[in-house]
């Protein structure tokens, strides 16, 4: 994957997240969903433009 494509999807993410956020409350199913996509789009941009990722999964 382009490194440029992978910061696209992360950042279209996030502004879904916050919006989701917004209308939903930080706990609704649809916002953890979300935050949790986040969180594995940046686990792979780590694990292959950084070489690391957490190991708390």
């Amino acid at each position: 994957m382009i490194k440029q494509d992978l910061v696209t999807l992360i950042e279209k993410k996030r502004a879904e997240l916050i919006k989701a956020a917004s209308a939903n409350g930080l706990t609704s199913t649809v916002v953890i969903r979300y935050s949790q996509e986040l969180d594995h789009l940046l686990n792979e941009y780590n694990r292959i433009f950084l070489g690391n990722v957490s190991s708390h999964s």
